[in-house]
């Protein structure tokens, strides 16, 4: 696979809602892109995700809500988004937030922190400064991980 092609792959993962940097970097680093570099490249992308994600709210989110099957789906996600955050960010506000983003799993992550802080009424300042705080912790989480996955792999494959 050529390098503009892992790069492509790799910024699509990284904004997509589902894999962020959950599947940005350990894409990247699988296809040969040393991790710092994946870890700069995916953190950059996936915290473009907080000002895409407000500006769509802002502005053609309104315009959808008029479609009746959008407005389903979308008062679903926002009621999970709601009950997942209200507890910490009541308790620790933007942090609460960044705390959120920063844990690598599912349904968790740039996306969701920026709905649900929407959804909640954070400013987009502290938003924008909770969700890069947030990736930017992630990252360093998934890029570890993954580190220590290639480690760990390469010493049981010297032990066969």
């Amino acid at each position: 696979m050529s390098t503009i092609t892992v790069l492509a792959l790799t910024a699509f993962l990284s904004f997509l809602p589902i894999s962020e940097l959950r599947g940005g970097i350990p894409f990247a680093v699988a296809n040969g892109i040393p991790w710092y570099l994946a870890y700069i490249y995916c953190v950059i992308l996936n915290a473009l995700v907080a000002p895409a994600c407000w500006l769509f709210l802002s502005t053609l989110h309104k315009l959808f809500l008029k479609m009746k099957w959008y407005e389903n789906l979308f008062n679903r996600f926002i009621n999970r988004a709601r009950n997942k955050l209200s507890k910490g960010v009541e308790k620790w506000g933007w942090l609460g937030i960044a705390a959120f983003v920063a844990v690598p799993l599912p349904v968790t992550g740039a996306w969701t922190g920026t709905l649900g802080a929407w959804v909640l009424g954070i400013s987009k300042r502290r938003t924008m400064l909770a969700v890069i705080t947030g990736v930017f912790t992630a990252g360093i989480i998934v890029t570890a991980v993954v580190m220590l996955g290639i480690q760990a792999l390469s010493f049981f494959v010297k032990e066969l």
